[in-house]
């Protein structure tokens, strides 16, 4: 059994954190450095999610750290959702392309999928 100042998996970590520095860049263009009002909505809208993604996937791969088993995929699925789902919408903004739109809702699936993974874990025996 891990002791219990365990540290999260470095990769989830750094995942986490490139949510979060692109949450954080991508939020600030949207407030400071875009004047269409749908495009400042896809970057907040992004933003929030990566943000989110990055303070989830921390809080999971901490469960991880702790033996909680499986943990640690339904981190990585959060923390990639929410990745892919933040990074589709900038790259609508930046490239000017909806196609990249098709891809936004496979991160949603994913960090659904995490969240559903981590109840089923947690109530496993």
């Amino acid at each position: 059994m891990p002791s219990p100042t365990a540290a999260p998996p470095r990769p989830l970590v750094a995942l986490a954190a490139l949510n979060g520095f692109l949450a954080v860049a991508g939020g600030a263009f949207g407030a400071h450095g875009q004047s269409d009002p749908r495009l400042k909505a896809l970057l907040q809208t992004g933003a929030q999610y990566e943000l989110a993604a990055a303070a989830i996937g921390l809080g999971i791969a901490a469960l991880a750290a702790q033996n909680l088993k499986g943990a640690g995929l339904s981190a990585w699925l959060v923390l990639t959702g929410g990745l892919v789902f933040g990074v589709s919408l900038d790259l609508i903004v930046a490239s000017g392309l909806n196609m990249f739109g098709a891809v936004t809702p496979l991160g949603g699936l994913l960090m659904l999928a995490g969240f559903a993974w981590l109840g089923v874990c947690a109530l496993r025996r």
